[in-house]
C-alpha cells in the first residue's frame, strides 16, 4: 500500500463523516466488495493527498468532482494530483457529482468494466520487452 502523510489521517476521518450526497450514493454501491469482490476505501490518504475512493486490489482511484473542481485553482491542482497517483501505478477515474446523482447506473457500469479490466491487467501484465507496438531488444 502507498505511504501517506500521517497528518492527513484526522482530515480523512472528518471527510468520511461529512460525505457529499454523491459520495454517499456511490459509497452504498461500492462498499462491502460489491464489485467483483474488490474492497474500496473512502476518503483514503495516499501520498500527500486524500482520494475519494481507493481500491488497492485494482490499483484504482475514483474521484468525484463537485463545482469547486471547475475553479481556476482546482484546475491546476487536479492534474498534478492525478499525475502523482498515476506515477504510483494507479488509474484515476473521475466523475462529476451530477453524473453520480443523475446516472448512478451508468457510473456503476463504467466502474465495473474498469475494475474487471484492471484486475485482468494486473493479473497478466504486458511483457515489459514489448513497448508501444514494437519489440525492444537489448544488445549483449
Amino acid at each position: 500500500m502507498l505511504n501517506y502523510d500521517a497528518k492527513l489521517k484526522p482530515k480523512a476521518r472528518t471527510l468520511r463523516s461529512n460525505m457529499t450526497d454523491a459520495e454517499q450514493r456511490l459509497w452504498t454501491r461500492v462498499r462491502r466488495k460489491q464489485i467483483l469482490d474488490v474492497q474500496f476505501y473512502r476518503q483514503k490518504p495516499l501520498g500527500g493527498y486524500i482520494v475519494d475512493f481507493y481500491a488497492p486490489k485494482a490499483s484504482l482511484v475514483i474521484e468525484l468532482d463537485g463545482g469547486q473542481h471547475f475553479e481556476a485553482e482546482q484546475q491546476d491542482y487536479d492534474p498534478r494530483r492525478t499525475e502523482f497517483l498515476q506515477q504510483q501505478g494507479l488509474m484515476v477515474l473521475r466523475f462529476t457529482n451530477l453524473d453520480v446523482l443523475q446516472n448512478i447506473d451508468g457510473v456503476m457500469e463504467k466502474i465495473f468494466v474498469v475494475v474487471r479490466v484492471r484486475l485482468e491487467y494486473l493479473k497478466n501484465p504486458p511483457n515489459p520487452l514489448f513497448q508501444r507496438g514494437g519489440w525492444v531488444f537489448s544488445r549483449q
